[in-house]
């Protein structure tokens, strides 16, 4: 489950076609046909980017798992994948941002639950409980329980899961991607220390997004 390549394998289908029909209106003499496809290979090259990340680790700092804003911080009842009471801190990634997903913490894969549902705006509350959705539960070493949930989106109508239950990752290690606009979900403990403001704009696997306690 390293996946490190620059670009993820799951963008390699849409760039190939992508190129197929820039080279079949390039033959056909269309030029801005080509131009306009030339630009759409472009973009999805950039959206199945997948760059390194550095960050300085400690041991109860907890990372972003996602690229993007941060959209809403709220104490919340967990899902399904757990119980009892949670800091929810909820990113919106665009179709700029790079996909990838990144474990918070380094921890055990508890369970995953995966939820069909519907195609609404990301950025709207009521897509965290009515989208397609995929819980990823971490255990840490010590017990506690981290929740990321990755919620479909209007564009985006592929979740994809690289992990399964029962595996072992480290913090800031890529667990899998949603394509094309999103939202990424992190649930905490009540009393996890949270550093991200509302609107923040955050890097997975980078930018530090709380503490345990």
């Amino acid at each position: 489950m390293k996946h490190k390549s620059i670009i993820v394998a799951e963008g390699f289908p849409f760039i190939i076609l992508s190129l197929l029909f820039t080279g079949f209106a390039a033959f056909f003499g269309v030029v801005w046909l080509t131009i306009l496809l030339a630009a759409l290979t472009i973009f999805i090259v950039a959206f199945f980017r997948n760059p390194e990340r550095h960050f300085q680790d400690a041991e109860k700092l907890v990372l972003c798992p996602a690229d993007g804003k941060v959209i809403k911080i709220e104490e919340v009842d967990a899902p399904d994948a757990t119980a009892g009471r949670f800091k929810k801190i909820s990113i919106f990634m665009n179709v700029f941002n790079v996909h990838v997903n990144r474990a918070p913490h380094g921890g055990t894969i508890g369970k995953i639950f995966y939820h069909p549902g519907k195609f609404m705006s990301a950025n709207l509350d009521k897509a965290s409980a009515e989208n397609e959705r995929n819980e990823v539960l971490i255990r840490t070493k010590d017990g506690r329980a981290i929740l990321v949930v990755q919620i479909a989106g209007l564009i985006a109508r592929r979740i994809v899961c690289w992990t399964r239950e029962g595996e072992t990752v480290a913090k800031g290690e890529r667990f899998g991607m949603i394509r094309f606009g999103s939202r990424v979900e992190v649930f905490l403990p009540a009393d996890s220390r949270v550093v991200v403001r509302l609107n923040d704009k955050v890097r997975a696997g980078q930018t530090p997004l709380g503490y345990l306690s």
